[in-house]
């Protein structure tokens, strides 16, 4: 559907001619003579962005902005004045103006700027519809931390809910940073003992030593250092959930305690004879290949059968490159409320940056990422400048060069021509790109003879 730009101005030429050339950009135009009429027209039509005239009978340009900044505060509103009243315009801007025009207007530059105009107010309108779409997805999920969309995030929440009301045992196997953590926090918060413990270890963070006295206990002088009874995490979790994250990571000594412990129920304190019964549940998760580590005798056969009576495997962000913007919209709502910034979406140059890169480190690598973005961003947009250095070229893969001799015209040409190739031979976006008009470019082509097939 067209876009729709109401001009207004008291001059009848003006009018004429500024329509004319929003028209011949694709546009669709309205005209009004005056900001009383304009305001009347906008309660029956729907308009996309209004070019207005500072001085006018009825109502001026400046009341009729206030208007608009008032009931639509999202639509842009660019000034034309005269040289007389730039100090006006400049207050215009001050009062929510997107950009301003002296008379005669160049209409190379008020192409671009409109263009740019309602880019970014679709890109504000997209991250809008995100956020509902996050939100419908978390409401429409009975846990809504995890957000994706993709087949295989569906099919994989799907499991969990499947699973998570039983006493079965769960491995949860992916790449580190993509979310095992969150996959196991869903079993339990789904399951029937999700009013009980939660306990989770991360094995990896403790020493051999310690490890099996942080799991099963210790009795007070069963080594050095135990000057009192500790009750391990084991016992913390009866009637709950133990998550052992990084499982690949224990000692042969403890495999065969914690494969005890699952085959019956049962173990006893480091350094006790009192044998201890409880009824845990068990869940595991590893960046590791279990059956390598079998293989090299790392692992015990006996206890992988035992933990991994359902397997659930996290997939790469890579292989779920739809949930992205999701993720994107979700984390940027959650680090602009977090740092009191107003932060309204990505810039084209950003998502499309965000969305080619390939992310070794999953999703806890986007997280930091758009927390970092949040942090630096200067601006009402995440651009591209804003990410960091890894992510932000991965979008700059295109390069060209001059031989240092040649003519500014040559250099220009060479630029055209490299830049349509690299748009398809799309002359509006190579325009957009160039930062010229399209009427610009096509003089361009001609000036310097380029064959536009």
């Amino acid at each position: 559907m067209k876009r729709s730009i109401l001009i207004v101005d008291d001059e009848k030429n003006i009018r004429s001619g500024l329509a004319m050339a929003m028209e011949l950009d694709g546009y669709e135009t309205l005209t009004a003579e005056d900001g009383s009429a304009a305001w009347a027209l906008m309660g029956k039509k729907d308009v996309d962005l209004v070019i207005t005239d500072l001085r006018m009978p009825n109502l001026s340009g400046g009341e009729l902005l206030k208007r608009i900044s008032s009931a639509y505060p999202r639509l842009p509103v660019i000034i034309l004045t005269g040289h007389g009243t730039i100090e006006t315009a400049v207050e215009a801007m001050r009062g929510g103006a997107i950009d301003f025009f002296t008379k005669p207007v160049d209409l190379d530059r008020l192409s671009l700027v409109v263009k740019k105009a309602l880019s970014t107010t679709d890109l504000y309108a997209e991250h809008e519809k995100l956020k509902a779409e996050v939100a419908a997805l978390k409401a429409r999920n009975r846990y809504d931390r995890i957000v994706g969309k993709s087949q295989k995030m569906v099919m994989l929440m799907d499991t969990v809910a499947q699973v998570a009301p039983t006493r079965a045992s769960v491995l949860i196997t992916g790449e580190s940073g993509v979310g095992k953590e969150l996959v196991a926090d869903a079993i339990h918060e789904l399951s029937t003992r999700s009013k009980g413990p939660f306990i989770k270890v991360h094995c990896a963070a403790l020493s051999e030593s310690l490890l099996e006295s942080e799991l099963f206990g210790h009795e007070k002088g069963s080594f050095t250092g135990a000057t009192a009874q500790k009750k391990g995490r084991f016992e913390l979790a009866d009637g709950g959930t133990i998550f052992l994250d990084e499982i690949g990571e224990i000692n042969a000594a403890t495999q065969v305690k914690l494969l005890r412990v699952l085959q019956e129920r049962s173990f006893e304190r480091v350094g006790g004879e009192k044998s201890l019964t409880v009824d845990v549940r068990v869940v595991c998760a590893t960046n590791k290949d279990l059956l390598k580590e079998i293989e090299k005798g790392a692992f015990r056969e006996d206890l992988y059968y035992r933990l991994n009576v359902v397997h659930l495997d996290v997939p790469p962000l890579r292989d779920r490159k739809d949930d992205i913007p999701l993720l994107m919209t979700s984390f940027l709502t959650q680090f602009t409320q977090e740092n009191n910034k107003t932060i309204e979406g990505f810039s084209n140059a950003a998502k499309k940056a965000l969305l080619a890169y390939e992310w070794p480190g999953n999703i806890r690598e986007l997280r930091n990422c758009i927390e970092s973005s949040v942090v630096l961003s200067r601006s009402s947009m995440i651009e591209l400048d804003d990410l960091p250095p890894s992510v932000g070229r991965s979008d700059r893969s295109a390069q060209l060069s001059f031989d240092v001799g040649i003519t500014l015209q040559e250099a220009e040409k060479q630029l055209i021509i490299s830049t349509l190739v690299m748009c398809g031979g799309n002359k509006t976006k190579a325009a957009d790109v160039l930062g010229i008009g399209r009427k610009t470019l096509h003089r361009k082509l001609q000036e310097y003879q380029i064959d536009e097939e």
